[in-house]
């Protein structure tokens, strides 16, 4: 536009430049003539006879293969200039649907350069007819596809390469859930030992198989004739967890063994991991439930002493049927005051009774359509009670169907770990 803003007049400088370039590329589109056009195509062009004979072939693709016209026009045929492979797929396949078809576009083929290179290349060729329908000649036009065949090679070798990558980080994923695995089970007991007029059962369902969970739970001898047992949930998951974990496990032990009282023995965790982890700006604590087992072989009965640290509590099923929770309250999360009030509990298991320890993966579970509503205590309650009266290990396989039913809507590790005197069993000396 002019610095009027109005369009060039017929007097206007700039429209005599505009019209200047306009013919003159018009000039230069007119000297273009047909034949130039035809040997300087961007794409290879030929013509044979019927037989195959070349006839004419353009300048572009003798510059492709290094021929010379004269050696080519009248000498040579189109399969000629070919490869052996390309030779046999054009007298097996291309030429007998040309024939039958009249056309036929886009054929992968590799023609031979005068050096012996091959050059890929895509070839469409059509039958000209005469006036009264004879065949008279072939058209054929061919596209260089080296371009195309590099883009392919790239491609495919891309993808082999992200399937090796996928491979690889599969197989090291597996590698590390194997690793996890073993961890995972150095942390849990590999078999509960025999409790002489008392039944055992637990299980461990873990959330993820590509992270360490951080529930616990163990059985073992106090002494000849007392049994301490406990089952907790570190927070967190992954390495950090699964150490706190280690070093909850012995802890208790070692505690155990210096002094079974169960209050006692949560103080002695408290104490260690708060000095452990509240000095470096990474606090660590758990929830933990301790108890003693005492059978008593003349009553056929088994005392029970636990303390909670802030643990759910524990739930007794009676063998006439019932069940009920075990209170402990007052139990402060383990290790997060240097100080700490455990309170304890006592219950007796008689022939047919059971104690059941959780971790809150059970009744933190989601369900409901939208996954929004959490099982919950009660839920728990109302279950387990369908199964009072029988053994610990049946108790324990009817949770562990539950955990499946739960699907999706469990997505945190899950202990469980139940302690029961056999229905059958009778005090000594009773015929």
């Amino acid at each position: 536009m002019s610095r009027t803003g109005q369009q060039p007049g017929p007097g206007d400088p700039g429209d005599a430049d505009g019209r200047r370039t306009s013919d003159a590329a018009f000039a230069a589109l007119l000297e273009d003539s047909a034949e130039d056009l035809y040997e300087s195509a961007p794409c290879g062009y030929l013509s044979t006879l019927m037989d195959g004979t070349i006839a004419k072939i353009n300048e572009t693709l003798l510059n492709w293969l290094g021929l010379e016209r004269e050696a080519v026009v009248g000498q040579l045929r189109f399969t000629d200039l070919l490869t052996v492979g390309g030779k046999l797929y054009h007298e097996t396949h291309f030429a007998p649907l040309l024939r039958m078809q009249g056309r036929i576009g886009g054929v992968a083929l590799e023609m031979r350069q005068t050096g012996g290179d091959r050059i890929p290349v895509l070839v469409s060729s059509v039958v000209k007819h005469g006036d009264t329908g004879e065949p008279l000649l072939i058209r054929t036009t061919v596209f260089d596809a080296r371009d195309r065949r590099a883009y392919e090679a790239e491609l495919l070798r891309g993808r082999k390469e992200a399937e090796e990558a996928r491979r690889r980080a599969e197989a090291d994923r597996a590698r590390l859930q194997e690793a996890l695995a073993v961890l995972q089970q150095s942390l849990l007991p590999a078999d509960l030992p025999p409790v002489p007029g008392v039944e055992t059962a637990a299980y461990y369902h873990a959330a993820s198989p590509d992270r360490l969970g951080g529930d616990f739970y163990d059985v073992f001898p106090v002494d000849g004739k007392r049994f301490a047992f406990f089952l907790g949930d570190v927070c967190g998951k992954g390495p950090q967890a699964a150490a706190v974990t280690s070093l909850t496990r012995y802890t208790l032990r070692a505690a155990a063994l210096h002094d079974p009282d169960p209050v006692a023995a949560l103080s002695t965790l408290n104490k260690v991991l708060h000095e452990r982890y509240s000095g470096g700006g990474d606090p660590r604590y758990c929830t933990a439930v301790f108890g003693v087992l005492e059978p008593d072989p003349g009553t056929g009965q088994t005392a029970v002493r636990i303390a909670s640290g802030g643990h759910p509590p524990a739930l007794v099923l009676r063998a006439g049927g019932t069940a009920d929770f075990l209170p402990t309250p007052g139990g402060l999360l383990v290790g997060v005051l240097p100080e700490a009030r455990f309170v304890g509990a006592t219950t007796v298991l008689a022939p047919g009774d059971t104690l059941l320890l959780y971790t809150d993966g059970l009744t933190e579970a989601r369900t409901g359509a939208d996954r929004d509503s959490l099982y919950g205590d009660e839920a728990l309650r109302e279950f387990v009670t369908r199964h009072a009266g029988r053994s610990p290990r049946d108790v324990v396989t009817a949770l562990t169907g539950l955990l499946a039913g739960f699907g999706d809507g469990l997505d945190d590790d899950t202990a469980l770990l139940a302690l029961g005197v056999p229905a059958g069993q009778a005090a000594e000396g009773t015929p």
